[in-house]
């Protein structure tokens, strides 16, 4: 045993995945002892609940997945093996959120010419530096979000691709393509660094050198990339029988990035609500209801992608003008966070203090033009962060999708900074002043500012959410005004600051709230719903009774609505309505326990 320790030799790359593994794990640890590490709402508790539902037994609903579903299937999978415990799978992020700092020093190594000396080294450890203090990063491995799994990937790919003089042999090509595929079943936008992959086979020297190998290894790749993802196409063709490859909620993806409304972020056009399982259950109900019957999910998502083609061949000038802005907003230091939980766990003090994107992508511009002849490796790395770019213009920007590219820009701000030091100090001040003009231009470019008033409430809205539902009352009421400051007219902030009083049992500021909210928005059942509550809970039945029906003519299959309908009814001692609206909640979930009290209640009566 001594003599195997004896031969052990450490490398930098070991000390660079302990160093960011331990920054990791005390943010890990630090978001176990806090509020945030169970998901109550968003996309987290999305995938959390669908692996729930796996793990229940429930592993089709026998429709094509509208949403991707590798995540909650590997989530499921952890949660079968070691019980229900978030912490397990976001150990998992941590340890992989280490190895993309790997990566990233590797890369720097085989980026900077050999002449550099040890320069690659200090670049790389910049570049891991940067990444285990990257807020967002820090952020995105510690909670149930594909995030860090999709980063890991995207990094490894593409370091096979760059460590290696010559093409990927055959096995290579099939297993990285086989890689994309797994990940594309939890976020498609991997299937966009293929084209990267045809190119290092096409491109790089290939052993043996004859065309027909490079051929094979191209065919190879999307081989792999059908293998890994046939457990969506397969289920989709053949169990749902429907025509979707991996997901069916691309079209209303599309249709939230190109719709009159859009603002090159995920904003929902009316008649959407917020929310992944809101917002995908409202685009399921508004397609079938326009179409008059039940649709394939297939079919839901070419009613939404029809929408999107007409808006685009009908107003092509008002398109270009929302590309251009897509493409701005993909590179903006302004941070559009949809779930607010970078801003959620800094606030808290889960996450370090650290580097933003701005940063990032300030530093990095110049060093991606300067550095284009001088580290010619460098150039994979240009094409990955505009495929993933790319990737994003046909829908929209948010925090979590941009993430992909910060290594890509860590590793050329690094190069960049030690480049301009050492031209500084030997004097060569031409390319100094060079880099100077250019992060001048990439500054001004990347820091123009965001003048919509409605993207700066969003952090203080959802941070408000978050409080509110953490029962920390003062902070959700200093975030919600600030967020009503910014969007008077909001509906939802309105809504949130209704359900503020109602927390804070002022009733009559919670009604004034919703009913702010109904001029608003006339179909907000959350509104129309607890204005009904609060008419109940002071026994005014028949205003009750209104609402209530409201509700239901907006929702008919919400099984709560037919539940409180029912106690009002009960409250005005009319049984006969009360058994017909207590049976209709039950109908729709015979699995709630007061809805049976409330029909034993009404019958024993």
């Amino acid at each position: 045993m001594p003599k195997l320790f004896s031969r052990l030799r450490l490398q930098p790359a070991h000390y660079v995945f302990a160093a960011v593994l331990l920054v990791r794990l005390f943010v890990l640890g630090r978001l176990a002892g806090s509020v945030f590490l169970l998901p109550t709402r968003g996309d987290m508790h999305f995938y959390d609940g669908w692996a729930q539902k796996i793990v229940g037994g429930q592993l089709t609903d026998h429709h094509a997945f509208y949403g991707l579903p590798g995540y909650a299937y590997l989530l499921a999978g952890l949660y079968k093996l070691c019980g229900y415990n978030p912490y397990i799978p976001e150990l998992l992020q941590s340890l992989l959120d280490a190895g993309t700092a790997t990566l990233l020093y590797k890369i720097s190594v085989a980026l900077v010419p050999q002449s550099g000396g040890r320069r690659g080294q200090i670049v790389g450890l910049m570049a891991a530096a940067a990444w285990a203090f990257c807020v967002p990063a820090q952020t995105y491995a510690a909670v149930l979000m594909p995030t860090a799994w999709f980063i890991f990937v995207f990094w490894f790919i593409l370091w096979r691709i760059i460590k290696s003089q010559t093409s990927p042999d055959w096995w290579e090509a099939l297993l990285l393509g086989l890689l994309a595929g797994v990940t594309a079943t939890a976020i498609a936008t991997i299937l966009f660094l293929i084209p990267l992959l045809f190119c290092a086979i096409g491109l790089k020297p290939s052993v043996p050198a004859r065309s027909h190998f490079r051929i094979v290894g191209c065919a190879l790749v999307l081989l792999g990339v059908a293998i890994g993802t046939s457990p969506c196409w397969l289920h989709n063709y053949f169990i749902a029988r429907d025509r979707v490859l991996l997901s069916a909620h691309s079209g209303i993806n599309f249709w939230i990035g190109n719709n009159p409304d859009a603002n090159g972020y995920p904003r929902f056009p009316p008649g959407l609500r917020a929310g992944q399982a809101a917002m995908l259950q409202d685009s399921i109900d508004v397609a079938e209801s326009a179409a008059g019957h039940p649709l394939k999910r297939g079919e839901v998502s070419q009613f939404w992608s029809a929408k999107a083609h007409d808006y685009i061949a009908n107003y092509p000038l008002a398109w270009l003008r929302l590309l251009g802005l897509k493409l701005h907003n993909f590179w903006s230091a302004f941070q559009y966070d949809d779930l607010s939980i970078i801003t959620n766990l800094r606030e808290q003090g889960v996450t370090l203090p650290g580097i933003y994107f701005g940063l990032f992508a300030a530093l990095a511009l110049p060093a991606m033009i300067l550095t284009w002849n001088a580290a010619p490796l460098g150039r994979w790395i240009t094409g990955a962060i505009f495929l993933q770019m790319l990737a994003l213009l046909p829908v929209f920007t948010t925090e979590r999708y941009r993430l992909p590219i910060v290594p890509g820009l860590a590793v050329f701000a690094a190069f960049g900074l030690v480049t301009l030091f050492s031209n500084f100090a030997t004097g060569n001040l031409r390319p100094v002043l060079s880099y100077a003009m250019l992060l001048m231009v990439s500054t001004l470019f990347v820091s123009w500012p965001q003048r919509e008033p409605s993207l700066w409430a969003l952090d203080a809205y959802n941070s408000g959410w978050q409080a509110l539902e953490s029962g920390n009352l003062s902070l959700a009421e200093r975030k919600l005004e600030l967020a009503r400051a910014y969007v008077p007219d909001n509906a939802e902030t309105n809504f949130a600051l209704g359900n503020l009083k109602f927390a804070q049992n002022d009733a009559a500021t919670a009604s004034s709230f919703y009913l702010t909210t109904l001029r608003l928005d006339p179909r907000h059942r959350g509104a129309i719903n607890n204005l009904g509550v609060i008419a109940l809970d002071a026994s005014e039945f028949d205003t009750a009774e209104k609402w209530f029906r409201r509700a239901e003519d907006v929702d008919p299959r919400s099984a709560k609505t037919h539940f409180l309908l029912a106690k009002a009814l009960v409250g005005k001692n009319d049984r006969v309505n009360a058994r017909a609206e207590i049976e209709a909640a039950i109908a729709l979930k015979p699995d709630q326990p007061e809805f049976n009290s409330l029909k034993q209640q009404i019958e024993h009566e």
